[in-house]
């Protein structure tokens, strides 16, 4: 194993600690996983070679695409804008959902194929005509090394940095990326505790704790919850989702999305409109500002709506932004303050 370390995408990884007797424990991820030397951590991107711990996925991409903002989603981050979408291999958690499966089920392949430079990349995106970066398709954090390279760069060519991620990274891997220019996460919510630890082998704590972090270290954040029937869209969950998210900030914006059968769960039906409804519904009443449904083009709750007033402001088809009344960060009609970043650009294309 100790040959490999002269490829492209193996590189030291930025948090572990050395432990005696040849053992690394890792500190990417709340696995905090303590690996063996000749022994891969539970992602299979992290490896112990002679104490060492190294990430085998740098700039080993599996795919590069320019995407909408609103795919990742963000909706309040820079509306209508483009970024240059990476992802690669491997995953923290044991979803039986994944769409993405093909990828972050798959193990990296140890060779210098799929790598790119993140310098080549962020030229690439610029010359692209996108605004910023996104590492998205798997999960992110297991790119820590090349995500702190990456934005570093971005940066410097004027591009913003977001992330898709399941929020189980530490909080030393937050901050490290908040300090390399990290300016947007969106992070998966998948249910309460028991459906969390069943069906995702996490602890939902930990994410509960880094929404909040984020904020406080002065991200921009959405919150996404993928309701699946019989696992997490029952009201109990849809509730205190509301509640603690509004205990957090009741301007956080929340996406509830529609599932699609695939992977090892096509035993149910994609989710009703009506619970995607009624989830929507409830999180008003619990006094949240600005919630969505997701995977549902043209549906009327993927607009953003005065939370004073009640007026049409952002017009949305699917990934599309179509129309926008916000002025100066206002509404026009009652001067309610809409937080969103960045101008919102309007586009006629549709994606």
């Amino acid at each position: 194993m100790s040959g490999i370390t002269g490829l492209r995408v193996v590189r030291e990884a930025r948090l572990y600690e050395s432990l005696g007797n040849g053992r690394a424990q890792c500190f990417t991820c709340e696995r905090r996983c303590i690996v063996r030397e000749g022994e891969w951590g539970f992602c299979k991107t992290k490896m112990n070679v002679k104490g060492r711990l190294y990430t085998a996925v740098y700039g080993d991409l599996s795919s590069v695409s320019i995407n909408p903002i609103e795919k990742k989603p963000f909706f309040h981050y820079k509306p209508g804008s483009l970024a240059l979408t990476i992802g690669s291999w491997g995953c923290n958690f044991t979803c039986p959902w994944c769409q993405n499966h093909e990828i972050s089920k798959t193990p990296p392949s140890l060779n210098d194929g799929n790598y790119v430079d993140p310098g080549t990349l962020v030229e690439r995106a610029v010359e692209e005509g996108c605004d910023g970066t996104s590492v998205s398709f798997n999960e992110p954090t297991l790119q820590l090394e090349y995500s702190l390279d990456l934005f570093h760069l971005a940066k410097k060519r004027g591009l913003y940095n977001t992330y898709v991620s399941n929020g189980y990274m530490t909080p030393e891997a937050l901050k490290t990326l908040k300090d390399a220019g990290l300016d947007a996460v969106k992070i998966d919510l998948k249910g309460r505790g028991e459906a969390v630890r069943k069906y995702c082998g996490a602890d939902v704590e930990k994410v509960w704790r880094n929404i909040g972090l984020a904020r406080d270290l002065g991200l921009h954040v959405e919150v996404v919850s993928l309701l699946i029937p019989g696992v997490n869209d029952d009201q109990t969950t849809v509730e205190e989702v509301c509640l603690r998210l509004r205990e957090l900030d009741e301007e956080v914006p929340l996406h509830f999305t529609r599932f699609h059968p695939d992977y090892r769960m096509t035993d149910r039906p994609s989710t009703p409109v009506k619970t995607l409804e009624r989830a929507v519904e409830t999180a008003y009443r619990h006094g949240l500002k600005y919630v969505y449904v997701g995977n549902i083009p043209g549906h009327r709750y993927e607009n953003t709506y005065c939370p004073e007033c009640g007026s049409l402001l952002i017009a949305r088809l699917g990934f599309t932004v179509l129309k926008n009344k916000v002025v100066e960060d206002r509404c026009p009609r009652c001067g309610c303050r809409i937080p969103i970043i960045g101008p919102v650009k309007v586009s006629t294309a549709l994606w």
